[in-house]
């Protein structure tokens, strides 16, 4: 069999206020085209597949559609939830999609109940779901401590050896474990919302040592944490900090002996992101930046001021500029004194203004401003005098 390992699809996500919708469509393609060209039988998508508890109706709608589109291509799917999904309305419906193909995980009384799939006539693939498990709502239903997410992780896998050793009479059983956590070890991004405060979220890699294959969620980098244990990672980038990130999924070759191979799929990137440092002048000039012009961007000025007009400047050559940072070589021009002090400091009106200015831009007035605010300081001044 071939199971194909994917997590944090974030279906409804924005980067940067810009709508992913369309390129989130385009990952769908991809993903069918794979379980097509591939004959992928069981898709894995452990957790987060919203991006928010309540998703608007077009993109609900576009998970339907993927669902409908990999079960016709011939490949049954298993879902548990994350903590970014609604974990009752994701699992709404699961007695009756199960008979269409579609699995879903997201009930903690669900854990131990595993997705069975026939490895011919002595062995049987054994798929558990762990949905993201916040200590303190699963705590009493598990029976565990409810201070930690290892306490709570600890339990429900538990559930799933016990499972697993119930069934492993006379047959052998290959186990696939889905959890949505932060594993110890595992590289994070700016795109994920902390399990916890301080790292107490990340539950221990031993808990998945005696499973086949640990299919895990939550971090958005694919990367393998052992043989046996791996994140998929995010199908698309959702920050600036996963740039440099190939995204796709772990496929897997599972025989009755267990999980023969497993190799990596990639997917391209709908877009580009291009992280640019730099002063400006010499970003607008520079002939080997071309392929930035139709990347969304991160831009990091490091002029001595910050130029006027930066952003609009920028956007005239990378018109998706998103991020726009400030940090001058050799750190950023300081004044000891405070903004009163500096005010008291002042000569007359005109130059108050243009303090304030500084203050507020992080750059001097230029000559022509300098000459309009003394010109309508003076004309002010003149008016009050009239009166």
């Amino acid at each position: 069999m071939r199971i194909l390992h994917t997590s944090d699809w974030h279906l409804g996500r924005s980067f940067h206020g810009t709508r992913m919708i369309d390129a989130q469509r385009i990952f769908i393609d991809n993903l069918e085209k794979t379980v097509r060209e591939e004959a992928v039988d069981v898709v894995l998508v452990a957790g987060d597949v919203y991006d928010r508890a309540l998703p608007p109706v077009d993109v609900v709608a576009l998970f339907d559609e993927a669902l409908e589109r990999l079960t016709l291509a011939g490949a049954h799917v298993v879902v548990s939830s994350g903590n970014h999904d609604s974990a009752t309305r994701l699992g709404f419906g699961g007695r009756i999609l199960a008979r269409g193909g579609v699995h879903l995980r997201t009930r903690v009384e669900d854990i131990a109940t595993a997705v069975v799939f026939p490895l011919g006539a002595d062995a049987e693939l054994a798929v558990y779901g762990i949905p993201y498990l916040e200590p303190r709502v699963v705590a009493e239903t598990l029976q565990a401590d409810s201070s930690s997410h290892t306490a709570v992780t600890r339990a429900a896998v538990g559930r799933i050896r016990a499972d697993i050793g119930r069934r492993s009479g006379s047959r052998r059983v290959v186990s696939i474990v889905m959890a949505h956590t932060f594993a110890a070890g595992g590289a994070g991004s700016d795109s994920e919302r902390d399990l916890a405060i301080g790292g107490l979220g990340a539950v221990p890699l031993s808990l998945f040592d005696e499973f086949d294959y640990s299919a895990l969620g939550h971090l958005h980098g694919k990367q393998k944490l052992s043989e046996t244990v791996r994140y998929s990672g995010s199908p698309l980038a959702y920050s600036f900090s996963e740039a440099t990130h190939r995204k796709g999924a772990w496929l897997l070759e599972v025989s009755p002996q267990g999980v023969e191979e497993i190799r990596t799929v990639d997917w391209p990137a709908p877009r580009d992101l291009a992280v640019l440092n730099g002063a400006l002048e010499d970003l607008l000039g520079r002939d080997d930046l071309e392929w930035a012009e139709s990347a969304y961007c991160h831009v990091t000025l490091t002029d001595p001021e910050r130029p006027a007009r930066a952003m609009e400047r920028l956007r005239a050559r990378f018109p998706d500029t998103l991020v726009l940072a400030f940090a001058p070589e050799g750190g950023e021009r300081t004044d000891n004194r405070t903004y009163s002090q500096r005010i008291a400091a002042a000569r007359d009106d005109a130059e108050i203004c243009c303090g304030f200015l500084e203050h507020v831009r992080g750059r001097k007035a230029s000559p022509e401003e300098q000459a309009l605010v003394e010109s309508t300081v003076d004309a002010a001044l003149s008016l009050a005098h009239e009166r």
